[in-house]
């Protein structure tokens, strides 16, 4: 190799090393050659949510191959600081972002997000199947959650205050009013459940997603330990219902809640093609097999009588 040619080989690693080092340091939210049906995202999901969020990736992964979606269950607090988090593509949680939040991703991540609720579930309350405690009218509920019942029953949560589980109990059942110093606080939501299972006087509040379907083998085995308690309808004084999908549809059960995505991508990419999939007909019929109501779908009522 002559001078020449070594001056040449020298000024063209010099340009590959620049160029390589400019890149390396500019801040996409989307990989190179992400697309809607491949790449990989990280997704913040409330755990109260797990299992039905779980299927959901399954489904889309084994659907398309190149796709990867690495999902962190959070408590909803912790899920909702991660609007400021520029890695977490999506947000799952039972609300989207307020004003004071969507000013924030303007100025300050110089993006616009993208929610939409996809389904509708709702906070079933389970008893230890030796207890003669499984049906509540929710001026009940509110003493429990006080403190203030005249029986001996022990509220259990997914924690104590960070959770959408208690956050909602406390925004629209108790009306903004605290719990009560009986409150146990448990570490997840199959922790409440092995927690009720145990003790005959625990009464516990969990998503239905974690016991509403029958045909999971493992909810099967959660229902085989406790036991759904009967809530007072909303549109019958003295009759008590289930949270089954016709009656949290119908708003008979009284604790209904949303779940909504939101989407922070500034490219069309990963996070758009997942989102497109949790509200298209396949992920709606995913959420109806999961027994919530899915909220893009179609959803038809049958005249039947039910044993609840």
């Amino acid at each position: 190799m002559n001078f020449l040619q070594k001056i040449k080989l020298v000024c063209l690693l010099a340009a590959v090393v620049f160029f390589n080092s400019s890149c390396g340091g500019s801040d996409t939210s989307n990989e190179p050659g992400e697309t809607l049906e491949e790449g990989t995202i990280h997704v913040s999901a409330d755990e109260s949510f797990q299992p039905v969020i779980d299927s959901q990736i399954k489904v889309f992964e084994s659907s398309y191959p190149n796709a990867k979606i690495i999902v962190h269950y959070k408590p909803e607090a912790e899920c909702l600081k991660d609007f400021a988090v520029d890695s977490i593509r999506m947000v799952i949680a039972t609300r989207g972002y307020t004003e004071a939040e969507e000013n924030f991703f303007s100025d300050s991540l110089k993006l616009m997000p993208r929610k939409m609720t996809i389904a509708y579930d709702a906070i079933s309350v389970i008893v230890n199947p030796a207890s003669s405690d499984s049906m509540f009218t929710m001026a009940e509920i509110k003493d429990l959650l006080k403190g203030n019942l005249k029986k001996s029953l022990v509220p259990v949560f997914d924690g104590v205050k960070a959770t959408s589980t208690v956050r909602f109990v406390i925004d629209s059942v108790l009306r903004g009013d605290q719990l009560g110093s009986n409150v146990v606080a448990a570490r997840s939501s199959e922790g409440v459940i092995d927690y009720v299972s145990k003790n005959k006087d625990a009464v516990g509040f969990i998503g239905v997603s974690w016991i509403g379907n029958p045909q999971d083998s493992l909810q099967r085995s959660f229902l085989e330990k406790v036991k759904v308690a009967h809530i007072e309808s909303t549109d019958n004084p003295g009759g008590y219902v289930q949270p089954y999908q016709a009656n949290i549809y119908a708003r008979r059960y009284p604790m209904v809640r949303d779940l909504v995505y939101t989407l922070k991508e500034r490219n069309v990419g990963l996070g758009k093609g997942f989102a497109n999939f949790l509200s298209g007909q396949r992920g709606q019929l995913i959420f109806r097999r999961a027994f919530l109501v899915p909220a893009k779908l179609s959803f038809n009522v049958r005249p039947a009588t039910l044993r609840e």
